[in-house]
């Protein structure tokens, strides 16, 4: 199992502009502005490199800093799931910037690079308020030169070595008590040295009590691979290989 590595803090700033809360890591972005956060504007930058489609659209954005290091970064908006998402999609009572839904993951990614667990860099995030409601988006660091456990399984089977390691990992963020509340074949990414990533903390929060969230943790992530197998042709999955993941969970 790969060992957890020492993380540089964030360098957290604040930008206020009206309706527009933004916190950002100094450190990634010398000279903010609140549209780095929008997908627009880095099309106009011609710093876009990919996509990838779930509820909206996710950007793969890839630019340079002052000093012309290469930083590569995931811009996502916020939607809803659901019935209530097909009516305001995007839209979320605020109760306070620290309830919003970009200000807990931002936060939670923060907590998990300071444990050193494998889970991406927040390297910044919006809220812009509309009335009773805000609208939010969140830049997060790229994992560079990974695919998803889905994309991967798509073209060919991994070890039963690999597997466990999976479940190790999933295992450390539990012992931490990390609650990722969509653990599925998609948000497990592992990269072209075999280091395993966990991705997409949405609605993630560290619980101090493990009664049966990580049991049904483990029940979401085994129905995904079940689903994924029904779905995609040639799906290089078997009942073995959950076997060999929860040997690594359980080690």
């Amino acid at each position: 199992m790969n060992q957890p590595a020492i993380v540089k803090p964030c360098h957290e700033k604040t930008f206020q502009q009206g309706k527009i809360y933004c916190q950002y890591d100094s450190d990634e972005i010398s000279s903010f502005i609140s549209d780095m956060l929008n997908g627009e504007y880095w099309q106009q930058q011609n710093a876009i490199v990919g996509s990838a489609q779930g509820r909206g659209t996710t950007w793969f954005i890839e630019t340079e800093n002052a000093d012309n290091v290469l930083r590569s970064w995931v811009l996502r908006h916020y939607y809803r799931g659901g019935l209530i998402g097909k009516v305001i999609n995007d839209q979320y009572l605020f109760t306070g910037l620290e309830n919003t839904r970009a200000a807990r993951e931002f936060s939670l990614l923060k907590s998990m690079r300071a444990l050193g667990l494998p889970a991406p860099k927040p390297v910044a995030f919006r809220v812009v308020r509309q009335g009773l409601f805000y609208r939010a988006d969140l830049l997060s660091s790229r994992i560079e030169n990974a695919d998803d456990l889905v994309g991967i399984l798509s073209k060919k089977t991994i070890s039963d070595q690999l597997w466990q390691q999976i479940g190790q990992v999933i295992k450390s963020f539990h012992q931490h008590g990390i609650y990722h509340h969509d653990l599925n074949a998609h948000n497990i990414l592992i990269d072209d040295n075999d280091k395993v990533w966990l991705i997409d903390f949405d609605q993630g929060e560290q619980r101090t009590k493990q009664v049966k969230w990580p049991e049904e943790n483990m029940a979401r992530l085994l129905r995904s691979f079940r689903k994924e197998q029904h779905r995609v042709t040639n799906f290089h999955w078997a009942e073995k290989n959950w076997r060999a993941l929860l040997n690594g969970y359980q080690s």
